[in-house]
This record gives structure tokens, sequence and C-alpha cells, in this order.
């Protein structure tokens, strides 16, 4: 995959200030490479595991996720994150919510880091955002919708001012049951071909798809 110099260096300086960004009550910065690519994912913010590996989706929902965008491609973990940019509503563990499970991001906190995800998406000028749960659909739609309303479709919109194509998934947690049952079973099927069928997954993966 072609690796254009500004581009890369754009990149990384953004990365740096991610990784010198330290709120008060949060995990360490966590990120993933700085990869050149017109394919976007987005997340909702690490998990207290993830600082351990240090990057992004390292732990169950990762596994996860992985296995469903190889469904789309035909191309393993490695691969994957190699070729498509990966960011972060939050960059940060947000902590365990007083009833279990991570803690929700609060607006106040999402708007801390979201110069980062704007200078990304800036740089990067996506063909293909691909938001991964709740918040993330809500931050690059601006608008709350029901999962089922979202998930399973293409829609065009504008990401910090970039016209692009948002396929969304659902939050791949082993907590969560809609992608387990209907409508989320069929509705994850349907957003995994409208990836897999998208031209910059079949430019990013010409070949690669088996399924």
């Amino acid at each position: 995959m072609p690796r254009p110099p500004k581009t890369v260096t754009a990149l990384e300086a953004v990365l740096r200030d991610v990784a010198a960004f330290r709120p008060r009550g949060f995990g360490p910065p966590i990120h993933g490479p700085p990869v050149p690519s017109r394919i976007f994912l987005i997340g909702q913010a690490p998990g207290p595991h993830e600082a351990r590996f240090g990057r992004p989706f390292a732990w169950t929902a990762g596994k996860t996720l992985f296995r469903w965008l190889e469904r789309a491609t035909g191309a393993g973990e490695d691969l994957v994150r190699e070729r498509v940019y990966i960011s972060a509503v939050v960059r940060c563990f947000p902590g365990k919510a007083p009833g279990g499970g991570d803690r929700v991001p609060t607006p106040d906190e999402c708007a801390l880091w979201r110069g980062f995800v704007r200078r990304e998406v800036e740089i990067l000028r996506p063909r293909l955002v691909i938001p991964v749960g709740r918040l993330a659909i809500q931050e690059v739609l601006g608008r709350t919708e029901p999962i089922a309303a979202v998930v399973g479709r293409t829609l065009r919109a504008y990401f910090h001012g970039v016209k692009t194509d948002v396929i969304p998934l659902p939050h791949p947690s082993g907590a969560s049951t809609w992608f387990k049952m209907e409508p989320g079973k069929t509705l994850l099927d349907e957003a995994l071909t409208l990836i897999a069928d998208h031209p910059e997954v079949q430019r990013t993966f010409r070949g690669r798809r088996t399924a």
C-alpha cells in the first residue's frame, strides 16, 4: 500500500499530540499507526486491556471486530491494521461504570478529543468511514438514531467537512447481544456485505475476499 510521505508525517504529528494528551482520571493514550488509508474506522474508546498491548481493539471486542472485517475484506487482523486507519472518539480508557462494564464517555469528554479526529479526517479525507458502536455512530452522523435504523445501510455524511460514505457497525462487545439476535444479526450481515462491496474496500483489499 502506498505511503505518501506528507500524509504519514502529518498523521505522526497528530499521534504525537494524542500521546501527550493525558486528562486527569483517564488511562494512558492509545492509538494505532499512521496508516495513510481512505478507510477510516472509529471506535468509542480503549478498554482496560488495550494499554498493555499499545494498540486499539486489542482485547475481546477486537477479536470479534476483526472476524467481522475478515468476512468483509478477506484479510486477517494484521493486514487490516496495515491498511485501515483506526481512530476513536476518546483515546484513553474512561474507567469502569458504577454498575459494571466500561463507562461511556460524556459529551464534554468526547469534545476533548474531537480536535484530533478532525485533524485525522482532514489529512486522510476518507472515502469510507466505519463507526463502531452507538457513540461513534452518533459522533460521525451528528445525531442520535436507533442503531437498527443505521446498521445495514450506506449513508452519506459530512464528517468534519469531508463528504464520505458511512457504513455503521454495532459495538462488538461480548456483553452485547444485539448482533446475535434478530434484527441485529441480519443487519450486521448486510453491513458487512456493504463494506465488502464498497469501491474503496475493493481497491484496498483487491482479490482478497473469499466469502
